[in-house]
């Protein structure tokens, strides 16, 4: 209980700024027509202002500027941050170049692994061990990258991107704290309540959006928090943050191996994203969809924290939870409607289930060819 009150200022005071700044982002959007623009893949109708990141960033630098001191390492995660940002807000703005937007984050992932020293220290497989300095770097440049796109990937529904950060940071705070790195678990709270503050307008139906400037913000600041989090080991280094952030990651690899696939472009967007799949394929609503979705986030942030207690615990959960994640793949052809192997093996062993029109999967498989 002493924790939680002393956990509560970081959040609350974060909250309050950021509740406060967010209809003053919403006025800037506004004066600018900084306005989220309607295509076939979006699911919001009308003006809808996209600079809302605005509120949860600054929230987030007075609220560090009032309760911490930073050294060497997290003024160089406040510096890749202001780049990416600026480079989110630049593109909100004007519209980048997917090209250029990546630029911004490869810049901020270089300067932080090369001033903040954040990176993996050793990778242990089974079998071998990679001791290789530029190794390490070039996987921090990747996870980087990766997550902070990750989780801009997921911002296409009202809400989606902020929850499941929220979700994903608090789980990372709490196990920052079992391992004594309370500079971690204080800036995870902060980020907690700097996010939360935008939540309320940014929940279903959304009045702000938090642009490429929030949603990479928060990406960016995951992925170094949980780098730094969780260097004390090699397994916890690279199997916690793929745990906790499986959501957003497992969405953006289906996209890539979807995409490719089809001989698009991996850049090129389109509506077979894991939320466009629950609303159009499943059938629930926009608000359902978001809230099934914070479940299944909130359920692997479990499982990264019985694994810290009990590894062998929370291999046998994650096993299980990913088995039930790629059924659900394969039954919604998320990659592709003839990729099927598991459905294919138990069809082959046991005859279920059965080809039907009406089975879940071949109905997925006629929508999709229509």
């Amino acid at each position: 209980m002493d924790t939680i009150y002393v956990a509560l200022p970081y959040v609350l005071v974060s909250f309050v700024i950021s509740l406060i700044l967010t209809p003053l982002a919403i006025k800037i959007g506004l004066g600018i027509n900084a306005y989220a623009i309607e295509n076939k893949r979006t699911v919001h109708h009308g003006k809808i202002v996209r600079i809302g990141g605005i509120a949860m960033y600054c929230a987030f630098i007075i609220t560090m500027a009032i309760f911490v001191h930073p050294d060497k390492t997290f003024n160089a995660i406040l510096v890749g941050a202001a780049i990416v940002f600026l480079g989110g807000l630049i593109d909100d703005i004007f519209d980048l170049k997917p090209i250029l937007k990546f630029g911004f984050q490869l810049v901020a992932a270089v300067y932080v692994i090369y001033y903040g020293q954040i990176q993996l220290n050793e990778i242990n497989l089974p079998f071998i061990t990679i001791n290789i300095k530029p190794v390490y770097a070039l996987i921090s440049i990747i996870w980087i990258a990766g997550v902070t796109n990750a989780i801009n990937l997921i911002d296409g529904l009202d809400g989606l991107s902020c929850g499941t950060s929220i979700v994903v940071l608090c789980v990372i705070g709490f196990i920052a704290y079992q391992m004594r790195r309370i500079d971690v678990a204080i800036v995870a709270l902060i980020l907690v309540g700097s996010i939360g503050g935008v939540l309320p307008y940014n929940f279903n139906p959304a009045s702000v959006f938090v642009g490429d400037c929030g949603a990479l913000f928060m990406g960016y600041m995951i992925a170094c928090l949980s780098l730094l989090g969780f260097k004390s080991s090699a397994f916890i280094s690279l199997a916690f943050p793929l745990i906790i952030l499986f959501v957003p990651l497992a969405d953006t690899c289906l996209a890539i191996i979807r995409r490719k696939l089809k001989g698009q472009k991996i850049s090129e967007a389109d509506r077979s994203h894991l939320h466009h799949v629950l609303m159009y394929k499943i059938g629930l609503s926009h608000r359902n969809t978001v809230l099934t979705l914070y479940v299944v986030s909130i359920m692997f942030g479990i499982d990264a924290i019985v694994m810290y207690f009990h590894q062998t615990a929370g291999l046998i959960l994650l096993v299980i939870l990913c088995f039930i994640a790629w059924i659900f793949i394969e039954l919604t052809g998320m990659i592709n409607p003839k990729v099927h192997p598991l459905i294919g093996l138990c069809r082959r062993i046991c005859g279920h289930p059965k080809v039907s029109d009406d089975a879940f999967f071949e109905a997925n498989k006629k929508h999709h060819n229509e």
